[in-house]
């Protein structure tokens, strides 16, 4: 990707997904005006084929009441929220969908029906979420982990974490992620644990438990963004100024970040869920339109990959 300051970031990723056919996708509870217009334009931009999935009375209501067509968007009607988040994942299951997206429903109800044992989603991987931050002053794409599902992640699952992300980033074209693993210091210490999980993560890669990306850490914030902040503090380091992931150490400093960045530094926002069977497109109601798009498109290259991958793997 161009890595100017001014440079559209969600539109490079628009610009990549042209070409590509809809991904079939199930819309959990699209029961207000953002996540269901959210939908239904990327249905128009090609980048989905929504499923929604909810009480269709209500769906058709706020369609009415916003002026948005439906046309012949099909409709799995169910009685209230918690049976739009089973049904949404019974379509993913069944193959009606390969992606999922979060409408109106809480995010715990819709990970709680993805986490189940018998009848969800989950793999051996960890579920962690990613923003895709495009920041008006920096330099390329920042991808901020995780922020929304991981309360106090342990060192094995910061790894997956990691994984994750790494995952994501190789997929939108950066061959060799740079991870920045946060602190609140840039030295390792017994005092603040994120400091040895840290260096405990860059072994780790070192060792060949972590691949495909290069970690570095603890870094503290501005030595993770400030190449010039790294040196005068004598950190000597390839990821320090120039990370693509940001690994922060609990979510509640993964979520002040990103809203922060948000609020304070007009950053957009789109979210992801990774290490389910599929994407899971995770938006909140204070998401611009742009956001949603741009996890839609996000969603859309990883399913791509992964049919790239399937079909080269059925060759073999």
């Amino acid at each position: 990707m161009p890595t100017t300051p001014s440079t559209d970031k969600y539109a490079q990723l628009l610009a990549r997904c042209e070409g590509l056919p809809p991904i079939p996708t199930a819309v959990a509870h699209p029961c207000d005006q953002s996540s269901l217009d959210g939908a239904l334009e990327a249905a128009r931009l090609g980048l989905i084929t929504p499923l929604l999935v909810g009480p269709e009375w209500r769906i058709r209501q706020v369609a009415e009441e916003h002026g948005l067509t439906l046309g012949d968007t099909p409709i799995i009607d169910t009685p209230h929220s918690h049976a739009s988040a089973e049904a949404a994942v019974e379509a993913v299951r069944s193959g009606r969908a390969e992606l999922l997206m979060k409408g109106s429903l809480h995010t715990d109800e819709l990970l709680h029906a993805v986490t189940r044992s018998t009848s969800g989603l989950r793999t051996e991987r960890r579920l962690s979420h990613v923003f895709a931050m495009d920041v008006p002053t920096y330099h390329k794409p920042l991808f901020i982990t995780d922020a929304a599902v991981n309360i106090f992640p342990t060192l094995n699952e910061k790894a997956d974490i990691v994984r994750n992300a790494i995952d994501l980033v190789r997929i939108l074209g950066v061959e060799r992620p740079k991870v920045a693993i946060l602190s609140a210091v840039e030295t390792v210490t017994d005092k603040i644990p994120s400091t040895i999980d840290a260096a405990a993560l860059c072994m780790m890669s070192l060792r060949g438990q972590i691949e495909g990306g290069l970690l570095d850490g603890p870094l503290a914030f501005d030595n993770a963004i400030s190449k010039a902040a790294a040196e005068t503090k004598g950190i000597h380091s390839e990821v320090a100024g120039d990370p693509d992931i940001l690994l922060v150490p609990d979510l509640e400093a993964g979520n002040m970040l990103a809203k922060q960045l948000t609020f304070l530094a007009g950053a957009e926002a789109a979210g992801i869920v990774l290490g389910a069977r599929v994407p899971i497109i995770l938006t909140s109601r204070a998401d611009s339109v742009r956001a949603r798009i741009g996890s839609c498109a996000i969603a859309v290259l990883i399913a791509h990959a992964r049919r790239v991958a399937t079909e080269a793997a059925v060759k073999v």
